[in-house]
């Protein structure tokens, strides 16, 4: 009998390849791809600005550490370009609502994008029969399609992708899904795998760890505006709405005596600031619409559930309500601190994911925040 194909998404970290050790426990045929996604100059050809102080990207290290990886492993490794794709799909949708001052979370649309889609449509074309990542999460083709939370739960990573949908489901496979994270390093270590104590990639996805600030103000010039209280006192002077975000405590710029200052809202049409010291109530919120959802429960029915706002966050217990085919609103009694536009809202029941969606309005009852 014919093994079944499977490509992994070899990144050149310690989970893929990982990930790569158990399918072959199991018995597929493997092969790795490693992803080429960000190429600065291209992309500042595209602005028309050969200029921009965008450092290069330590992603061909990545790949290098990827294809050591796989020579141990003794799998075939190919390398692919998605960096139009990833321009045209991930990042001009990343500028454009920070253009808005929202705060987006590109890793999710470049998992639904990129990872599960640009991906998978190559893999196929390779005559793959699944492809396969080294992400935190647990998929289940029979009898019903799901996607559910890594064992791990200081790991779990199936808040990023909330936005895929059950075909791609169906065509992935997560084989640490089930594994801490301190088993994964063990059997790397087992193996000898050059990649066992490699720190793990944070920043955004496949741009990796930049100085903010100046990677944002290359792509969108900055508006400087006022530091305001609730009251309409100026504190100060902030350097662009877009550098700032929902509940932020350091890097205001505002100093002096008693408790810290959070970022509490942005006033867009007057380029103003929000902020108050200490826990403010203006923090909380207990309703939200939610846009653009993404749905893989059984129906788009009203349910009680439970909502996570942002990925480190615990559960929430709500109510959800459908507006309309893609748009809901989501009570959540308890409240819930800085729920922040353009941010995901993503749908639990128990473990299982129902689905996800873009966070658009904001209120504590019939209040709606500015923010």
């Amino acid at each position: 009998m014919k093994k079944k194909k499977v490509i992994i998404g070899l990144s050149g970290g310690v989970d893929s390849a990982v990930a790569v050790i158990k399918l072959l426990e199991q018995g597929y045929d493997v092969e790795g791809m490693f992803m080429r996604n960000w190429d600065s100059s291209l992309n500042n050809d595209i602005l028309g600005n050969p200029h921009l102080l965008d450092p290069v990207c330590p992603q061909e290290e990545d790949y290098m550490d990827a294809v050591k990886t796989a020579e141990i492993l003794g799998i075939k490794l190919h390398r692919v370009d998605f960096v139009q794709e990833y321009w045209d799909r991930v990042f001009t949708y990343f500028l454009k609502e920070y253009e808005n001052n929202r705060t987006p979370n590109p890793d999710i649309l470049c998992n639904s994008e990129i990872k599960f889609k640009a991906f998978l449509e190559k893999a196929l074309e390779m005559d793959a029969d699944y492809i396969a990542m080294g992400h935190y999460a647990r998929s289940v083709h029979s009898p019903e399609v799901k996607l559910l939370k890594g064992i791990d739960k200081n790991k779990d990573q199936s808040y990023f992708l909330c936005r895929l949908t059950k075909d791609q489901i169906a065509k992935a496979l997560f084989p640490i899904g089930d594994m801490e994270k301190s088993e994964v390093r063990e059997i790397a270590l087992k193996y000898n795998l050059n990649v066992a104590t490699k720190k793990d990639s944070t920043g955004v996805c496949f741009i990796g760890e930049r100085n903010f600030k100046d990677f944002l103000s290359n792509y969108i010039p900055a508006k400087p505006g006022d530091i305001k209280n609730l009251d309409g006192e100026v504190l100060g002077r902030h350097n662009g709405l877009m550098y700032y975000t929902i509940g932020q405590r350091k890097g205001i710029g505002l100093g002096g005596s008693g408790e810290a200052y959070f970022v509490l809202g942005k006033d867009v049409k007057e380029n103003v600031l929000l902020v108050g010291r200490g826990d403010q109530e203006y923090l909380y919120s207990n309703r939200a619409i939610i846009t653009d959802m993404n749905w893989v429960g059984d129906k788009k029915e009203d349910i009680d559930c439970a909502v996570k706002f942002r990925y480190r966050s615990k559960d929430i217990d709500c109510s959800v309500k459908w507006l309309d085919d893609s748009t809901l609103e989501v009570t959540y009694p308890t409240k819930a601190k800085a729920v922040t536009p353009g941010q995901a809202a993503v749908f639990y029941d128990g473990d299982v994911l129902l689905g996800g969606g873009t966070i658009d309005q904001v209120y504590m009852n019939d209040s709606k925040r500015r923010y």
